[in-house]
């Protein structure tokens, strides 16, 4: 025994051999010589001592996952951030765009759903052209450099990606609020479009489909500093 068990051992020892000379009692000795105070003792050594033992068999367990499992997100082919923003309540959408207003007296849902849809539409055009100039004053520096590697690794594997016919079915701000001296409001989009992927060379459709549009419904979270500033793309998700 060492540390804590070998000092209650050495107690241990220590109270019996003074008792067997002659000093203390003890609170009532039972047969053999043994008193209440050595049977607290022993049982405290066994209890420290499954203590120990279950302590490090605990630490010595080979880990396993957990109950819950980590998805990654299906990654479309223009971009999207890593996680979903957390949706809030009407309340927290309201109260948000009132703390917006109070800095920019002009902010207004409309105009500000308008301004979004415009910047979609371009936003994919340049993304479908490669066009990295028109893009960065539209997005962030980490959406930017998202942007950039996806474009980078169509190059290299010679595939362009195609977004056509694209139909815009609504518009409509699900999230507002403020934080470290930014704005940020989170729209939802519902759309139709063409999405697919040719190759460079001959033209052929090596993914997805020129023919059969597809719905999809996305979240594009914007930022800008507190204020009547530029707004710049911050965040793609899907639901």
């Amino acid at each position: 025994m060492r540390s804590l068990g070998g000092g209650i051992m050495g107690g241990l020892l220590g109270g019996m051999l003074f008792r067997g000379l002659g000093f203390g009692g003890g609170f009532g000795d039972f047969g053999g010589g043994f008193g209440l105070f050595d049977l607290l003792l022993l049982g405290g050594i066994a209890f420290l001592i499954y203590s120990m033992v279950k302590r490090r068999r605990r630490e010595e367990a080979v880990p396993v996952s957990g109950p819950y499992e980590t998805t990654m997100l299906e990654t479309p082919a223009y971009g999207q951030s890593a996680s979903s923003p957390a949706m809030g309540g009407p309340e927290d959408r309201v109260r948000g765009i009132a703390h917006i207003r109070q800095m920019d007296p002009g902010f207004e849902e409309a105009g500000f759903c308008e301004l979004c849809s415009d910047r979609f539409f371009q936003i994919q055009a340049a993304w479908m052209r490669r066009d990295l100039d028109k893009l960065r004053p539209l997005l962030t520096d980490e959406m930017f450099q998202f942007f950039r590697a996806q474009v980078e690794e169509g190059r290299s594997k010679r595939r362009i990606n195609k977004l056509e016919n694209i139909s815009v079915r609504s518009v409509e701000i699900t999230e507002a609020w403020q934080e470290q001296g930014n704005d940020f409001v989170t729209v939802r989009f519902l759309a139709n479009l063409l999405d697919y992927t040719v190759d460079e060379g001959s033209g052929s459709v090596v993914d997805g489909s020129d023919t059969v549009p597809v719905k999809f419904e996305e979240y594009w979270t914007w930022v800008r500093p507190v204020g009547p500033n530029a707004w710049r793309l911050s965040a793609i998700n899907q639901p």
